[in-house]
């Protein structure tokens, strides 16, 4: 019995040992199929017909012939999508190449200031160093070329050198820009100073591209500051026209010229696009002014910031101009201010002062009125002043007197001479005196009219009362630092730079106020500047800190983001340290929290520890407004509870 008991549980275990392997093998047997089914349905949807697939337990094997090596790659990349790629055994083979094609030569060239970078990948056979010489030339040193180019052993392709040339040649033009070159292909991106730059560029680069070079050509042009921003349209018996245009944006552009085809203005005049609009609804109050200008019939409009005046034509009736008026009124939004006019009704006795007045404007347009002795004397006036300050920029109202003083039209001239020395002003021409007053950048300016003048009528006869501005002097070019700081004050102007409640996060009317700035702080190249967060007191002073960093950083971001060269500003945070108002109030705390722009001091240096300086070091004082108060917080409808203590918002 003992035995048996024995033998039996021997043979138990036997049998289950037997059961298992074949269970076991049954298993492996049905984990192959399922991997090898599995796969093969992969490589078939993936199109690829050419690889077989066997397994060996966990183990995939793929084989086959690919014709490339990246169909090789695919294949086994499909493999390793159905199982693990750990179990995926490449048995694959590659078909040789019967032709090796040579790979895209290109070159990107990329150029800050005196720093340029070469990346790419150029042919064996071409001479690199002549490339990275001729570079060096342009740029004036040879430590600023940084090589990152890389070779492949392939000759020279047709038009490769002519698509170099056209590269240097451009890189000679453009102190900043991405230049890529390939074999017929040169693409270029670059920011220029001024339109006119951009015109020039253009135009010299697409005269050197040589046949069978495809020129790609992306030059942008910073917006000139337009200050005072200005728009004059006109409604008289010549037809309705502009005398000077002036847009913010494209779209405001487009729907000023519409308005003004509407009221009845022929061809397309330009309107400039420029910064330091005072509100973006300029559009909308110019658009609503020429459309109730047409509505009078007849008389003048003029937009100059946010001042808006419009004077009927003489003989306008009354509650036509009323109406239209009031009408004007609703549409106009803030800041817009209306000054409307109705001229009296013209006095038949009233023959009008004996003076002659030439009047030239801050946008260049010239104005002559007054009276004249003949014909002949008025064709000539009008066309001096044509050839002094162009054809389309004068305007003519003169009208004959043939009781005039005898040197009546060489005072004029003379007059007019002397207006053409001015930025912009005025020239009165009576029996008794010629007046001369006005702005100009020149600074001689007074004493060159001083010495006309006497020439030709003696010192007693004139006189003069002129301002001179430096920011007109045309030969300033880029602007001094802080005059580049005032400037970004007239762009934002009663704006805002916003964030979302208590974030970090610009909101959409702060980006479009920094898309100006920052088209203004290219012109100014690299100033020292420092971008200051400021917050109310509510809250935490940690957490405000901390808010007023990020959101100095953000703006920071924001600059760099549209291409400014930020490498000599800093952002940082003040938190609530530096109110500028009562944070006990809400007026109070809007005021506070606000971004700030200011320019960054030069250090004294500091005297060695027992010595004594021996004289004081002045650094000139800063001109203009240095700092620029912008509120950075939420909207005026969030209350104090929205930014307390306990949610720590600012």
């Amino acid at each position: 019995m003992r035995l048996s008991s024995v033998a039996i549980l021997a043979g138990t275990f036997t049998t289950a040992a037997a059961a298992c392997a074949v269970a076991a093998v049954f298993s492996v047997r049905m984990v192959e199929q399922g991997s090898i089914a599995g796969v093969e349905n992969r490589l078939t949807s993936e199109g690829i017909d050419w690889a077989g697939v066997d397994a060996n337990g966990l183990q995939v094997f793929v084989h086959g012939t690919a014709p490339s090596e990246s169909e090789r790659f695919r294949a086994v990349s499909a493999a390793g999508k159905v199982v693990d790629a750990a179990r995926v055994i490449d048995e694959t083979l590659v078909e040789e190449a019967e032709d090796i094609k040579p790979p895209r030569f290109s070159v990107e060239i990329l150029r800050n200031g005196d720093e340029v970078q070469l990346i790419g990948l150029v042919p064996a056979d071409y001479d690199r160093e002549i490339l990275i010489k001729t570079v060096a030339g342009i740029i004036g040193d040879p430590e600023g070329v940084s090589d990152l180019l890389e070779t492949a052993d392939f000759p020279v392709p047709e038009g490769w050198d002519a698509a170099m040339d056209l590269a240097t040649q451009a890189l000679e033009d453009l102190p900043r820009a991405k230049i890529s070159a390939a074999t017929g292909v040169v693409s270029v991106q670059a920011m220029t100073n001024s339109v006119e730059e951009r015109r020039e560029v253009s135009a010299a680069l697409e005269g050197a591209a040589p046949e069978g070079i495809a020129l790609a050509l992306d030059l942008t042009a910073p917006r000139p500051v337009i200050s005072p921003f200005t728009l004059r349209f006109v409604i008289d018996d010549r037809g309705a026209r502009f005398d000077s245009c002036s847009a913010n944006t494209e779209t405001a552009r487009d729907a000023i010229l519409a308005a003004a085809q509407e009221a009845g203005a022929k061809g397309t005049p330009g309107c400039v696009i420029g910064l330091g609009v005072p509100s973006p609804s300029w559009g909308d109050a110019a658009s609503a002014g020429i459309a109730a200008l047409a509505r009078l019939g007849g008389g003048e409009l003029t937009l100059s910031n946010a001042d808006v005046s419009l004077i009927a034509a003489q003989g306008t009736a009354p509650d036509t101009f009323d109406t239209v008026v009031g009408d004007l009124e609703a549409a106009l939004s803030a800041p817009f201010v209306l000054d409307a006019v109705l001229p009296e009704p013209e006095d038949p006795e009233d023959d009008g002062p004996t003076e002659f007045v030439a009047t030239l404007g801050t946008e260049g347009k010239v104005q002559l009125r007054g009276r004249m002795e003949s014909e002949m004397s008025r064709t000539t006036a009008d066309s001096y002043a044509r050839a002094r300050f162009g054809s389309e920029a004068v305007r003519v109202g003169t009208r004959i007197d043939d009781d005039l003083p005898d040197g009546w039209s060489a005072r004029v001239l003379a007059g007019l001479e002397a207006l053409s020395m001015l930025a912009d002003g005025e020239v009165r021409v009576t029996p008794e005196i010629v007046t001369v007053g006005g702005r100009t950048g020149n600074a001689e300016a007074n004493s060159e009219i001083t010495a006309l003048l006497s020439e030709k009528f003696g010192p007693d006869a004139f006189e003069i009362d002129l301002t001179y501005e430096e920011k007109l002097d045309p030969t300033l070019g880029i602007p001094t630092p802080a005059e580049c700081v005032d400037q970004v004050r007239q762009i934002i102007g009663a704006r805002k730079i916003t964030f979302e409640p208590g974030s970090a996060t610009l909101d959409v009317s702060a980006k479009e106020i920094l898309d100006e700035v920052a088209d203004l702080l290219k012109i100014c190249g690299d100033i020292p500047l420092e971008i200051q967060g400021h917050t109310d007191s509510q809250g935490r002073e940690v957490m405000n800190q901390q808010l007023s960093q990020q959101r100095a950083e953000a703006v920071l971001d924001q600059l760099r983001q549209r291409r400014v060269l930020t490498a000599s500003y800093d952002a940082e945070g003040y938190g609530e340290a530096e109110p500028i108002a009562d944070n006990d109030t809400e007026a109070g705390r809007e005021a506070n929290r606000r971004i700030e722009f200011h320019l960054i001091e030069p250090e004294t240096p500091e005297t060695p520890e027992g010595e004594t300086p021996t004289e004081d070091i002045e650094y000139p004082a800063p001109t203009g407004e240095e700092a620029l108060t912008e509120a950075t917080a939420t909207d005026e409808a969030e209350t104090s509870a929205e930014e307390g203590p306990e949610d720590e918002q600012d």
